[in-house]
């Protein structure tokens, strides 16, 4: 047998790769992972991570306005983003330690430049070196799409937002995602004025319309703007600095920052795939089977590069079950059924399961059950901003097949909700459990 200097190289550090080298290495294997950024990848380096800090720090805004009622006297509060941008960034860089220690402590090796497969056993390094591998697993990601518009050079994507110099007054945001939704909620808060651009007229396209209505709804009511059925033409640069939008669909814009978040498209781009005879999918995604194998037998591919369900916890379910499968001989294949999803906007969203249109289209007969209240906080608060709970029960088996939510720590309290729904309790199992009084997640099991 031909000898190699590595049994798996892994080529990107984000999430499923660091999963993936470091399981492979427990089970025995000689490892190596080349990154040519910063080991953490998109999640801990510029996703969710970072995003999530910043949402922390966007909610003061109403919690501190919210206080007064609560008997608190805070004057003056000022908001400093330069502040919040740096410890943000601390945090990431001391996350990054944490990520390359942990492949230290597995005796991964890590090559800090940029790889390309040379072959199906071998990949080319930037400096020229040449290592093989007797499997290679591509791990490399995903990157904001940006549109072919005159002047796009003068717009910013999700990996730039967090290192701005100043907060924008005025930012236009492109996308009716949940990237676009978050950072409209975000950068609302810290007291700029939104704009959404959207080239369709639905936001938060796949989740459950009541859902997707009730924060259009609220997101209005609090100031932010939305152009539906817009798009760019073009983008200009004025001698201050202002941005001038010249739009279709909508009145021309001006903002002092343009974000687009359009979408995110597969990392593939001068990997070498085509000297290794990868074979790629109609979005440029790596295509892979089952076992995340590609059309070469000694290359494998995981995470949003294969794009399936760009997730953190689904390129990392994906990361575990490939190590364990070719280097643990614990063969593992990823259930795709019931991922939850959440979207951080103000209020979040959280979703597990079918939402009721798939549920009737699949299933045929449902019962819906929803609940729609006002939390308590926002009752003393003066808020008049309202919480929707949503169950989507097979009628046939009394089985909850969707639980969906958008309020406050939708997120924190559907992580555990979605155990129920992946173990396919029923509505009568929800029914007959006490109630914790007075939370908002008493909801779930008080539906009638």
């Amino acid at each position: 047998m031909m000898k190699h200097d590595f049994d798996l190289i892994v080529i990107g550090a984000g999430s499923g790769g660091v999963r993936a080298a470091r399981v492979a290495a427990a089970h025995g294997a000689k490892v190596a992972i080349i990154e040519e950024y910063k080991v953490g990848g998109t999640c801990v380096i510029r996703g969710c991570v970072p995003k999530k800090l910043l949402i922390y720090g966007a909610h003061f805004a109403e919690d501190l306005n919210d206080a007064a009622m609560f008997g608190w006297d805070i004057p003056g509060c000022t908001f400093n983003w330069p502040v919040l941008r740096d410890n943000v960034l601390a945090e990431v860089g001391r996350l990054e330690a944490i990520y390359t220690q942990t492949l230290a402590n597995h005796e991964v090796t890590i090559f800090h430049e940029r790889g390309e497969l040379a072959g199906p056993n071998e990949v080319r390094l930037a400096s020229g070196e040449v290592r093989s591998a007797r499997i290679i697993l591509v791990a490399t990601g995903a990157r904001p799409m940006l549109p072919p518009v005159s002047g796009v050079e003068h717009a910013i994507t999700s990996n730039e937002v967090f290192h701005l110099e100043r907060l924008p007054k005025r930012i236009v945001i492109a996308g009716g995602g949940y990237i676009a939704n978050e950072f409209a909620g975000i950068f609302h808060q810290f007291g700029s004025h939104v704009t959404v651009v959207n080239r369709s007229d639905t936001i938060l396209r796949g989740y459950d319309e009541q859902l997707r209505d009730r924060l259009l709804q609220i997101s209005l009511a609090k100031g932010i703007d939305f152009k539906f059925n817009s798009t760019f033409n073009s983008i200009e640069k004025a001698e201050d600095g202002t941005l001038k939008i010249d739009m279709g669909g909508c009145d021309d814009l001006e903002a002092d920052e343009v974000l687009f978040a359009i979408g995110r498209k597969p990392n593939v781009d001068g990997l070498g795939l085509d000297a290794a005879g990868v074979a790629l999918g109609d979005k440029g995604q790596i295509k892979v089977d089952d076992d995340n194998r590609t059309n070469v037998p000694s290359i494998y591919a995981v995470g949003d590069v294969t794009d399936r369900i760009q997730l953190t916890p689904v390129a990392i379910r994906e990361g575990q079950a490939f190590a364990d499968s070719v280097f643990g001989d614990k063969p593992t294949r990823v259930d795709y059924a019931n991922v939850p999803h959440a979207v951080f906007s103000h209020p979040p969203i959280a979703s597990v399961g079918l939402t009721e249109g798939q549920a009737k289209n699949k299933l045929g007969s449902v019962r819906t059950f929803t609940s729609d209240f006002r939390p308590m906080k926002n009752v003393l608060a003066g808020r008049n901003e309202r919480s929707l709970y949503k169950i989507i029960v097979d009628e046939t088996t009394d089985v909850i097949v969707g639980l969906h939510m958008i309020g406050p720590d939708a997120p924190e309290i559907l992580q555990a909700a979605a155990i129920a729904v992946k173990a396919k309790l029923t509505k009568a199992d929800f029914d007959a459990t006490f109630a914790l009084h007075p939370t908002m997640a008493e909801e779930l099991v008080l539906m009638k």
